[in-house]
Order: C-alpha cells, then structure tokens, then sequence
C-alpha cells in the first residue's frame, strides 16, 4: 500500500505540485486567516443579498416564497410595459447631473487644491452639509421654494412679485440632485487637481505654452484620475437616487429606484421588484464597465509615462 501511494505522489505532474504547494502557502499566510471574518461578513452582507435578489427576480409574479420553478414572467412584463421611461429619466437625470458637476466643481476643486491650499474654512462649510439628513435639506428647498414659501413671499413682501410655481418639474429634480451630490464630485476633483506637480505647470508656461494649453494638455489629464472616480461616484449614487424626484419633483418624473420601491412596498410583488433591481444593477455595471474599458486606467493612474 505505501509502495502504491509513493508511486500516485509521483504520478502528479510538477507543475500541478507546484501549484498545491502554493496554494497551501498561499491560505497559510496570516492576512489571509485575517481577513476571512471581513470575508464572511462581506459576502453575507453585500454578495449574500445581491444573489438573493437575482434568484427572487425569476420566481412567479407576487410570490413570497423561493419553492418554485423558474421563470421569466417578471422581465417579459417589464420589456411589455412602460418601465423603459423610469430608466430613460434616470439614465438622462444621472448624465446631465454628471455632467454638470463636473463643470461646477472644477474651479472650485481648483480654487480649494491651489489657490486656498485646502482651507478648513471652506472645507467645513462644504462638509457641515452632510451632517444633515438628506430629506432635511430636501425639504428646505421645498419650503424656500413653495408658493408663499421663504423666496415667492420675500419678493411679494419687497418688490410686490408672485412667482408661479418652482417645484413639481424636472429643473428642480436637478436642482435638487446637484445640491445633494455636489460633495461626491468636488472632493475626488480636489484630490485630483492636487496631483498635477506645481513645477510641471510653471514649466509649461516657461516653454510658451498659454492657460488654455496648460489647462488641456497638463491639468486636466493628470486630475483625470480624480474626474473618473468622481464621475463614477455621483453617476451610481444618482441612477439609484429617490428623494429628490419624491420631495421635489413631487412624482411628477418617477425615477426607476421609485418604482422599485413600489414593487416591494405598494404592490408586495418582491420577484418584480427583485428583477428591476436586477436590470438596474446589470445596466450600470454595463455602463460603468464599458466607461473603463475605453480608458487607459495605468496611464491615468500614473502606473505607465
């Protein structure tokens, strides 16, 4: 029997040997053993739900239950109806804000990076906000921007202006989502601005180059690292956003995270639900994943000259 085993054990290729080794020095190593109670916790915190969701979206319709065959009723009745257009607003909403914010923050990333060398000052004030509930804020817009509210009354009482109406449409859903995720956009910039070495800029005006020339051929694809994450950041955090399109927009857009929210509340058809999470998810890794694909990541993370 031991003449046996001895011969099986050197039946196995070296390479493959090679390999077992490893791997047992490998799941030996102390980070390793470390990091398996972050592991658990990761994977039934976060992969745990997600997996959840996914088999909940092929059960029946209004089932609660997941002892039933498989099916595609749930995505047959989404591409039938007129969900396209919760993800049409939100897809539109979560551009235009990216966008947008990007062409805000920038000199103000810029004024924070160099001219104001990180001021604390200004760094609480742009802070200070979040300490506040999302809703809160919301709803002091609301109340500025109501009829007969802080801004249509001040202008009557002054300079005898009514104004019509500014909440309930689609510029104050903006509005709205500007002033919430404006943080999420600036401090990745300031972190990105920060990167372009003083020296190299003073060198490029040395050499004859003008603001222009400095600002697109040395500024901004060295800050480009802090853009992309930014972007990413505020164009996720907005495709699954809700409050503003509910406190502001009063449901007169409804965003694709509403109509999930109904699915699992209102309706109680969690398999429905279930599978517009499911085409969310799966849309913005697309997006996100085809974003990346196109950059050069080691180039802009400074990993390739």
């Amino acid at each position: 029997m031991k003449t046996t085993s001895v011969k099986e054990e050197n039946s196995v290729e070296p390479p493959k040997r090679f390999r077992q080794a490893w791997l047992k020095d490998w799941l030996k190593q102390t980070g390793f053993l470390l990091s398996i109670p972050v592991m658990i916790l990761f994977f039934a915190g976060f992969v745990g739900p997600l997996l959840l969701v996914g088999i909940y979206s092929f059960m029946p319709s209004k089932e609660f239950g997941l002892d039933h065959l498989p099916t595609l009723e749930n995505y047959a009745d989404i591409f039938s109806s007129s969900y396209y257009l919760s993800f049409g607003w939100s897809l539109m909403l979560a551009l235009v804000t990216t966008v947008l914010l990007i062409l805000i923050s920038w000199p103000v990333a810029y004024g924070l990076a160099k001219s104001f060398k990180r001021s604390m000052i200004l760094t609480l004030i742009l802070v200070l906000p979040l300490f506040v509930s999302e809703n809160v804020r919301l709803f002091g817009w609301v109340l500025t921007l109501v009829n007969h509210g802080v801004l249509d009354g001040s202008l009557n009482a002054m300079f005898g202006v009514d104004l019509p109406s500014l909440l309930y449409n689609a510029p104050v859903i903006l509005l709205g989502l500007l002033y919430t995720y404006l943080p999420f956009m600036l401090f990745p910039m300031v972190l990105g601005i920060s990167m372009v070495p003083e020296p190299c800029r003073e060198a490029s005006f040395d050499m004859g180059a003008n603001r222009w020339q400095v600002f697109k051929e040395i500024e901004l694809p060295l800050a480009m690292p802090g853009i992309l994450i930014g972007s990413l950041l505020t164009f996720v955090l907005v495709m699954g956003s809700i409050s503003e399109a509910k406190i502001l927009g009063g449901q007169s857009i409804i965003m694709i995270s509403h109509d999930i929210e109904t699915a699992f509340t209102y309706a109680q058809n969690w398999p429905l639900g279930s599978a517009l999470a499911t085409l969310l998810i799966l849309l913005i890794g697309a997006l996100v994943l085809t974003l990346l694909s196109k950059l050069d990541l080691d180039r802009l993370f400074g990993r390739k000259k």
